[in-house]
């Protein structure tokens, strides 16, 4: 959604602030805004991407060393000048950005109206800075309190940064089901949305928890409350990140950046997990739940988007190797149609940022009706990482491009360990089964690699297809699920309508969509399914439908009958997806790039999704 950040110092605060805006404009691209406060209290924003906002602030003054500013996602109003962020009350005493929804600011708009309020913007945000104004007001009240008691009466997610003109020393931020981080320096403070805005100057930070205020002052640092005025003392970590993981470093876009990064991040997600060696695999999160596992009547795993076909996968790999029951659900569907949920039962979370709202909520919903819930995330010290009884991080690092790639290979890394260690303690596969998956594991980051040399023939297939408006994508078994999330990243970035589907369901409607305008992106990596996935080729081409098949070297059938051809190297059945998805990844970003399309920030889409 949304990115904030913040600044009270001694720097010049507004660099810092639109630097630190820069790099969170994955979350949201639709407007930006900044307030500085000097001799007053100065408010610039604008329609668009960070870039107009610093091209319009250039010949302002902007001089000051507390501020806040904010990247827009469009929730409520439509994205213009009008309805970017900061906001302020009637008074122009305070300026305050938010990223969540307001669930009952329509009930709160009109009482302030009622006492006299004038509102100039759509958003559910101008509602609550005029409520803290009001409160502030009526009690001759501290930021700090107004903002608090303000948040009583607030129904929602949120995280927000307010600041004051008639207080210039004190910044306050506060979160509900949304993220905010207040990084500590050397006589200096930030607040962000994650830490990637001053990470460059400290790694010193505090995740704020849900109804947590802070606020922070040169005088006297940073103090923590809840929204029951309660002392909350600062939990202070230091994070293991560095600067470049936030830079494209030569590359044209981060997805591709991202994409060329999978050999280090899926070893990275193994590292300490697994040798073939020792004929070892473990994961602590998980092996301090060993008997809850073992014992579970059944495993379901909620996430959202790709996540969700990282899930897919995941059940795929349960069910084949530890032959326990596995439900995928969409975290959305699952929270509101009253699933039968028992204390035998796990659930595992997927997701990149650890702060998707929709599976936070199920998560909270399993944990009420007394489900163990596992978590397998990226961001460090995220939402769920701190709900959930325990989990295994996917240790991918920074994720900026929109359309996530990393994130997925890493995702079914964890998963593919999470059901060898399970097939292992439950003895339902082979030992020797066993030592052959976690040895070719092994050598997937390599051959990762491999197909990565291939970068030049899958961008030149791309130039061949890039006109079409449609795009049928087929996956057998493993490879379905890959099916689904090779269309959804052609969707994202380029805005072609593509659909996923079984290889055998072809025949029960889409295959009357098949002619000379349709390519049919084919994973035909199952050794299982071999033949029949030959069949579906041949009805493919019976059609005239254009194929692009991704098959395992030297395979000669469905080379001599599709238009295109990637070759993979072979692995374990299991293993394939991690290899099959790496040319649908490659294919999506360079279709994207020849239509000219934002590859890094496609239209309507933001990277974490914190509200419903």
């Amino acid at each position: 959604m949304c990115g904030i950040v913040g600044y009270i110092g001694k720097r010049q605060a507004d660099e810092l602030i639109i630097k630190g805006l820069e790099r969170l404009e994955y979350r949201g691209y639709d407007s930006a805004g900044i307030a500085i406060m000097n001799d007053t209290l100065t408010i610039h924003k604008k329609a668009g991407k960070v870039k107009a906002l610093r091209k319009l602030i250039k010949e302002e003054d902007t001089s000051g060393t507390l501020g806040i500013g904010h990247t827009r996602w469009a929730t409520h109003g439509e994205p213009n000048d009008t309805n970017a962020h900061p906001h302020t009350g009637n008074s122009g005493r305070l300026a305050l950005v938010h990223n969540g929804i307001i669930e009952n600011y329509a009930v709160l708009k009109s009482a302030l109206i009622a006492e006299g309020h004038s509102f100039s913007s759509a958003t559910d945000t101008e509602v609550l800075v005029h409520l803290i104004e009001e409160i502030q007001k009526e009690g001759n009240l501290p930021l700090e309190e107004a903002v608090r008691l303000a948040l009583g009466r607030v129904e929602g997610a949120y995280a927000i940064a307010v600041i004051d003109r008639d207080n210039p020393d004190v910044m306050v931020g506060a979160r509900k089901q949304s993220p905010l981080v207040v990084g500590i320096g050397e006589g200096e403070y930030f607040i962000g949305s994650d830490a990637s805005p001053f990470l460059d100057s400290t790694k010193r930070v505090v995740y704020l928890e849900d109804n947590q205020i802070a606020t922070i002052s040169l005088a006297k640092g940073l103090q923590l409350k809840n929204t029951d005025n309660e002392d909350q003392p600062p939990f202070i970590q230091t994070l293991d990140m560095q600067i470049e993981a936030l830079e494209k470093e030569g590359y044209d876009h981060f997805m591709l950046k991202e994409i060329y990064e999978q050999p280090r991040t899926i070893r990275d997600a193994m590292r300490g997990r697994i040798s073939s060696k020792e004929s070892r695999v473990a994961l602590r999160g998980m092996e301090e739940f060993a008997n809850r596992f073992v014992r579970a009547n059944r495993i379901i795993i909620v996430a959202c988007g790709t996540s969700y076909h990282s899930g897919l996968i995941g059940e795929y790999l349960i069910e084949d190797l530890a032959r326990i029951p596995v439900e995928v659900e969409y975290a959305s569907e699952f929270r509101y149609r009253n699933p039968i949920l028992s204390e035998g039962d796990i659930v595992i979370a997927l997701s990149q940022s650890g702060e998707t709202a929709d599976t936070l909520a199920a998560l909270e919903l399993a944990k009420k009706k007394g489900a163990m819930i596992y978590g397998i995330v990226n961001a460090v010290g995220s939402s769920i990482a701190r709900l959930t009884d325990a989990g295994s991080y996917i240790h991918a690092g920074p994720e900026i491009g929109v359309a996530s790639t990393k994130a997925f290979t890493g995702q079914v890394t964890v998963l593919t360990l999470l059901a060898l260690s399970l097939a292992r303690k439950l003895s339902t596969i082979s030992n020797t089964y066993f030592q052959t998956l976690v040895r070719e594991l092994e050598l997937i980051p390599e051959k990762v690699e491999e197909i990565l040399k291939e970068n030049d023939h899958i961008k030149y297939i791309a130039g061949e297809v890039k006109d079409h408006h449609n795009a049928l994508y087929l996956g057998r078994g493993y490879n379905f699920p890959v099916a689904l999330e090779g269309a959804l990243k052609l969707k994202e970035i380029s805005y072609v309508h593509a659909e996923g589907y079984p290889a055998a369901e072809m025949k029960h409607g889409p295959i009357a969509l098949i002619d000379e305008n349709m390519p049919v992106y084919v994973t035909a990596t199952n050794k299982s399914a071999y033949d029949k996935i030959v069949s579906n080729v041949q009805e493919v081409v019976a059609r005239k439908g254009r194929v692009i098949a991704i098959v395992n070297k030297g395979e000669k059938a469905i080379a001599g009958i599709a238009d295109h051809v990637i070759e993979i190297p072979s692995t374990e059945e299991p293993l394939t997806p991690l290899l099959s998805v790496i040319p649908m990844q490659l294919l999506s970003y360079h279709v994207a790039v020849e239509l000219g399309k934002n590859v890094d920030q496609p239209r309507n889409l933001a990277k974490s999704v914190t509200v419903e």
